[in-house]
């Protein structure tokens, strides 16, 4: 298969491809482990380097096969092919971004990216202008198109599955080299037919050289090369974990303090009802069971039973109810101190998580993340002070002393 092939371009080519598929899956990645990012711009971005290293393996590998001197590469072509790859490749991460991903959506999204996957390399193959004209092995073709399909199921399960550090490492190894398995099966398969003597194809619209080409390909091989390095930079929870236990006890010693903190409210309950406004010395308030949050169509009451988290958000809050969020007129302090803390608890200075709906805990950087269920399941962050009173609410340590 890698008869005739440059050995150090084959190399590069599966490098490139490893290094894409590492960097795209783990940003994508982020779009479920990260809740105050931007998804789209997580999943545009991830989108990018996927394509960026799937179509960069495939002109390194072109590069390194034996084809014809004569040859050049038609620039409409080559453009379409990659166009196409960034097409699939966003597509296909967008449906599984979306709701829960049932395995009938990813098969679906997986059949979407291993037929775009091909269809690159041979829009690409066919960009190729000289005296010949190329031959596939059609059994080949069909076995090419399967490792495409294949490769892009499991790249899908990559970014699904709550993979980070020597997991994704070697998800991505496993990915990258069956993109480059699939684009070698191809080449394997195809064949330059010399043109006949005295004929000369006519080539319209603009070339470009392989010189031209390498040009490109060089470039983009470096975007590759520092979007993974950039990637590898920790965040800042993760650098802050090398300080010392004196330095990192506070909830808020990785973000500033919450400016948009008050002191319990309760202007729902009139005075006239001789109920206490709350404060020091006073008794508390009887949770409530109904949370107000604001539509098109006015305010609404939901259970709090259908509550899965609340986030700050300025003066307001953010309520997840297993599918969305809906704005609530109320301040994060204000909902903390509404809610049953039975039920309730506040995780993040940003951050209250319905206990009975906690269905994922994990350790991240010098906090942790939790996941909520619902139909569309989402995670929330805990601060690093957090962490142990929360391993006791859900009885996960014994005898761990709560804090008040």
């Amino acid at each position: 298969m890698f008869a005739g092939h440059d050995p150090f371009l084959v190399a590069l080519s599966v490098a490139v491809a490893i290094l894409g598929g590492y960097t795209g899956f783990g940003i994508a990645a982020r779009i479920r482990t990260a809740p105050r990012a931007n998804p789209r711009l997580l999943l545009t971005g991830a989108a990018a380097f996927l394509a960026i290293g799937i179509w960069t393996m495939h002109f390194v590998g072109m590069l390194a096969a034996p084809i014809p001197a004569d040859a050049s590469y038609l620039v409409l072509p080559t453009v379409i092919s990659f166009l196409l790859c960034a097409l699939v490749v966003g597509i296909s991460l967008f449906f599984v971004s979306i709701g829960s991903p049932s395995e009938g959506r990813v098969s679906a999204s997986a059949l979407l990216l291993g037929l775009g996957i091909a269809s690159m390399h041979y829009v690409g193959i066919h960009g190729l202008a000289g005296d010949f004209s190329i031959q596939h092995d059609y059994g080949m073709l069909v076995l090419s198109v399967v490792i495409a399909v294949a490769a892009a199921y499991g790249g899908l399960k990559i970014y699904l599955a709550r993979q980070g550090g020597l997991r994704l490492a070697l998800s991505a190894i496993a990915f990258g080299i069956a993109v480059s398995g699939m684009h070698y099966t191809a080449m394997y398969g195809m064949h330059f037919v010399p043109a006949a003597a005295g004929h000369h194809h006519e080539f319209g619209g603009l070339v470009a050289s392989p010189q031209l080409l390498s040009l490109a390909v060089a470039l983009l091989c470096f975007v590759i090369a520092a979007g993974f390095l950039l990637f590898l930079v920790p965040e800042q929870r993760q650098r802050l974990a090398t300080l010392g236990p004196e330095e990192t006890d506070s909830d808020t010693i990785d973000l500033p303090a919450d400016p948009d903190y008050h002191p319990p409210r309760f202007v729902d309950q009139p005075a006239s009802r001789g109920l206490p406004l709350g404060g020091i010395g006073q008794p508390k308030q009887m949770p409530v069971s109904r949370v107000p949050v604001v539509s098109t169509e006015g305010t609404l009451l939901i259970d709090v039973s259908d509550i899965r988290s609340i986030r700050a958000d300025a003066h307001y809050t953010l309520i997840h109810d297993g599918q969305r969020e809906r704005m609530c007129p109320w301040s994060i302090s204000e909902a903390e101190a509404r809610l049953d803390p039975a039920l309730f608890t506040r995780v993040h200075r940003s951050h209250i998580v319905a206990l009975p709906h906690v269905s994922f805990l994990r350790k991240e950087g010098d906090g942790a993340i939790i996941e909520l269920d619902g139909p569309v399941p989402h995670v929330v962050p805990v601060s690093r002070a957090k962490i142990a009173e929360v391993k006791a609410r859900l009885g996960l340590v014994r005898g761990a002393a709560m804090r008040q």
